[in-house]
């Protein structure tokens, strides 16, 4: 198991992500693999961060599509306050001029591996600084490389409250989710499954990650006969699968970490 303590050679890292459990796992991880880390809701906070002295980030990860101040707008303010290497987040394919303002991409999940090969390829100038670590789809309750690797950088419970906020999460974003459908509002519940799908992944609940794709990608959404999408439906087979799909992580955590 790795020792909890943070390694000199490796720069300190500014996590800026407005999704609460994506932010805390990914700093996690990131923690356990010996680099200092402080964390920023939004793109205003990391500035502020930055500006008051608490951080001097020799890395800013800032997930691609964040509310408020984001995108190329941020990390031109980001440029302007530091000399931190930027690199893009994102749980899916991030908008093209984000990716090509930023010093790198990595797609959810990744590692400290991925961001070490990723900063060494950027020093060697290599790949013109950008790298990915992509997703492939699975379809187990939880991905057991994942789940082996963070049982290796921290203690067992340590990883079961990981997956224990990522049910919890699921729970909220689902009433979330039935609000926005009866409400209509297409676009929040989007939003909603590209979170889902972000913090999950991160954690290694693919089929959870699975589901949260398909609602960010309009599951949920209803096509009248003449090709328009009219209405959502709040009865999509989907919401029950991320229901049922909750309930195999609850299980999976009895399996994995018995009291």
């Amino acid at each position: 198991m790795l020792d909890l303590v943070h390694r000199n050679d490796l720069p300190p890292v500014l996590l800026i992500d407005d999704d609460m459990v994506s932010r805390e796992v990914v700093a996690t991880i990131l923690t356990m693999g010996g680099y200092p880390v402080h964390t920023a809701v939004d793109g205003d906070s990391a500035l502020k961060m930055m500006a008051d002295g608490e951080c001097e980030p020799g890395v800013i990860l800032m997930d691609a599509q964040m509310p408020g101040l984001s995108g190329t707008a941020l990390i031109k303010q980001l440029r302007a306050a530091s000399k931190a290497t930027v690199v893009a987040i994102s749980a899916s394919a991030p908008p093209k001029d984000v990716v090509a303002a930023a010093d790198g991409l990595l797609l959810k999940p990744f590692s400290p591996e991925d961001l070490n090969a990723l900063l060494e390829k950027r020093a060697s100038g290599k790949a013109g600084g950008k790298a990915a670590h992509k997703t492939r789809p699975a379809e187990p309750v939880v991905n057991q490389e994942t789940l082996a690797q963070l049982r290796e950088m921290m203690p067992d419970s340590a990883v079961k409250q990981i997956y224990e906020a990522i049910i919890a999460d699921i729970d909220r974003r689902l009433t979330a989710i039935q609000a926005a459908v009866q409400n209509n509002d297409a676009a929040e519940v989007r939003r909603l499954g590209h979170a889902i799908k972000g913090g999950c992944a991160m954690a290694g609940a693919v089929q959870a990650a699975s589901l949260g794709s398909l609602i960010e990608q309009g599951a949920l959404e209803v096509t009248g006969p003449k090709g328009y999408v009219n209405h959502l439906d709040n009865k999509a087979p989907v919401l029950e699968d991320l229901r049922v799909a909750a309930e195999n992580l609850k299980s999976m955590l009895v399996v994995e970490f018995p009291s």
